[in-house]
């Protein structure tokens, strides 16, 4: 996997934390020249402290169409593109407003989009959406999040035809140990994985690296396109 990313050109979309953070950093570690984009300076000063090394960093928002089309515009075309940022407000379909359903749309599903219209790849790199197991393991409290993770990754397949030789595909990650659960007091969070844990056939939650390494295995694999990679644990078959 290292040599297949030696010298690659990669920028991770929402690579300041979680799941893009740990993206990043396999990326720099296995050789690529990695661009980490977030809306937060502060988030991706942080970020590139942490990762050290030759890690450039861009401030860019995914609902901005505008800064999106400029960025890519200004830049040589890439090896490999990542979209992992995403903010998703979730509850029931019946209390979750219009307004924030909305919003979880403009974010995951429109954000991604955005990116893939104006991103320039080179034959044979790849794109890569980050969407979630609520696509085929549908949550009663989580229904909107299924249905984008499910357009995204329909969004994969159909991109996957229209922009070959270009390689597109999906990571869909299970429950996995983010900063994303970070405002839930210390014990709920350790109680809800450990909860989490026992009923998965892999007994345990998932890391972010453990998506990394998904990610990193479909931008290095040439004959990958059209995938969508479930690592959720078991969490589809339980």
């Amino acid at each position: 996997m290292s040599d297949g990313l030696k010298h690659a050109r990669l920028v991770v979309i929402g690579g300041s934390s979680g799941i893009g953070l740990a993206t990043a950093a396999a990326a720099a570690e296995a050789g690529a020249a990695v661009t980490i984009a977030s809306r937060s300076k502060a988030k991706l000063d942080a970020a590139a402290t942490e990762l050290g090394g030759n890690i450039r960093t861009v401030v860019l928002d995914t609902g901005d169409e505008a800064a999106i089309e400029r960025f890519f515009a200004g830049e040589d075309a890439w090896d490999h593109v990542v979209v992992s940022a995403a903010q998703t407000p979730t509850g029931p379909v019946r209390t979750l407003s219009l307004a924030a359903a909305k919003t979880a749309m403009e974010s995951k599903f429109w954000g991604a989009y955005r990116v893939a219209r104006a991103a320039k790849i080179r034959e044979g790199g790849s794109l890569t959406f980050i969407s979630g197991f609520l696509s085929v393991r549908p949550s009663a409290s989580a229904v909107l999040q299924g249905a984008i993770n499910a357009a995204l990754e329909a969004l994969t397949r159909g991109l996957a035809l229209e922009l070959a030789p270009v390689r597109v595909n999906a990571v869909s990650p299970g429950l996995i140990a983010t900063p994303l659960w970070s405002a839930m007091p210390a014990d709920q969070r350790e109680a809800m994985y450990a909860s989490a844990a026992k009923r998965l056939p892999a007994r345990r939650v998932g890391r972010p690296e453990d998506i990394a390494n998904a990610v990193l295995f479909l931008a290095t694999t040439p004959f990958a396109t059209g995938s969508t990679v479930f690592v959720d644990g078991g969490g589809t078959i339980v």
